[in-house]
């Protein structure tokens, strides 16, 4: 591994968080139950991880904040304008992939 200082990491970590967030904007045409098939993880993952890392620094984050950090606007507006009713396809293979978390 590269000889990276603590403070380079976090940095890089931190540049790479914010790509992946906005990269997940730009596609929003990506439900959140594909990439939990896919990938098994989604959005809202992301903002549980990060409400968690929030708690572990001793800042409480509500969920809807997190969300919102994630999503980069209200969740329930993010819902409104992009998602989509999941197909039964979709919902069949997110119960053979389901997390044990979810």
């Amino acid at each position: 591994m590269a000889d990276l200082t603590e403070a380079q990491k976090r940095e890089f970590e931190a540049a790479a968080f914010r790509r992946l967030l906005e990269h997940l904007s730009e596609r929003s045409d990506v439900q959140n139950i594909d990439l939990m098939n896919l990938a098994g993880f989604c959005r809202n993952c992301l903002s549980n991880w990060y409400r968690d890392a929030a708690g572990a620094a001793g800042v409480e984050l509500s969920k809807e904040a997190s969300r919102e950090i994630i999503y980069g606007m209200p969740y329930a507006e993010w819902q409104a304008k992009h998602q989509r009713e999941a197909t039964d396809a979709q919902k069949a293979a997110f119960e053979i992939n389901r997390p044990k978390d979810h």
